[in-house]
This record gives C-alpha cells, structure tokens and sequence, in this order.
C-alpha cells in the first residue's frame, strides 16, 4: 500500500514569513498540534519545515519574544524531512523511526505538498491489519474444530 493512500490530504500549512502568532491562532482554529511551513514553487506549495506548539512554546514564550513580531521561519524546524506519496507504508514507518518523527510531509513526484503522514496514523492502519489477523486465526481454529468434529 502506497503513502499517499493513508496520508491526510487536508494539510494546514503556513508560509514561513507569517508571524507565529498568526500560526498559533490556526493551530488553535484547527485543533492541530503542527504546521507545514511551505515556499510556493510553480505554484504549488514545497514543505520547507514545520512548526509546532512545542516550536511556539519553547522558542518564542519562554524566551520572552513577541509572537506577532516573530516569524514562522525563524523558529521552524529547518530540516524538513518529506515522504514520497508512492512510498511503501513499511518504508516510511522505517523511515520515520530513523529520523524519530512524528508526522512527515508527503510530497508528489515534483515535490508539492499533497498530505501529511502521522504515527497515528501509521498506528490504526497498524492496529486495523492486526484485528484483522487475529480473527483469521480465531476463524482458522474454529475451521478446524468443526472438521475435527466431522471426522468419525
């Protein structure tokens, strides 16, 4: 299974010269812990970094700076590590426990944003494969009980 078919497609992304206050109001509209901070490439968005509430906190509030003053671009993770969107999902988990990332950009074969990839999300794709295991083997034992039965 491709990336790009569990990835959330709507991504909430700010520009990286938007003040941080202006992130924090989206983030707290959204009900959303991150951003995507893009640059526009051809008219698309690129992932160039992201931000997060942790960013907010501890580089801006505990330091004391004005929000409205200062930029997404000055306290967002500059490195940005992005997933193509035909990635296999057992890459990208290898992947993302590589680099020890939460969420990750996903990104088309020219690189334009077009989802974002979570571990929760990782994780319920995860866990619905496991239920889906465990009720093969319970219909497996239940299968051979029957036929045991049926045998004189």
């Amino acid at each position: 299974m491709a990336i790009g078919e569990i990835c959330s497609r709507e991504v909430i992304f700010v520009r990286r010269g938007e003040s941080v206050r202006e992130a924090a109001v989206l983030m707290r509209e959204q009900h959303i812990g991150s951003l995507v901070v893009v640059d526009d490439a051809a008219g698309k968005p690129r992932p160039v970094g992201i931000v997060t509430d942790r960013d907010v906190a501890v580089g801006v509030v505990a330091l004391g700076l004005d929000p409205a003053l200062t930029s997404v671009g000055d306290i967002m993770s500059p490195e940005v590590v992005c997933e193509r969107e035909d990635a296999g999902v057992a890459e990208t988990v290898a992947r993302m426990r590589e680099r020890g990332l939460r969420r990750m950009p996903v990104t088309d074969a020219s690189g334009a944003l077009v989802g974002l990839i979570a571990a929760d999300d990782l994780l319920a794709l995860l866990a619905e494969e496991l239920s889906g295991l465990a009720s093969m083997v319970a219909r497996e034992e239940q299968r051979e009980q029957r036929q045991r039965r049926a045998v004189p």
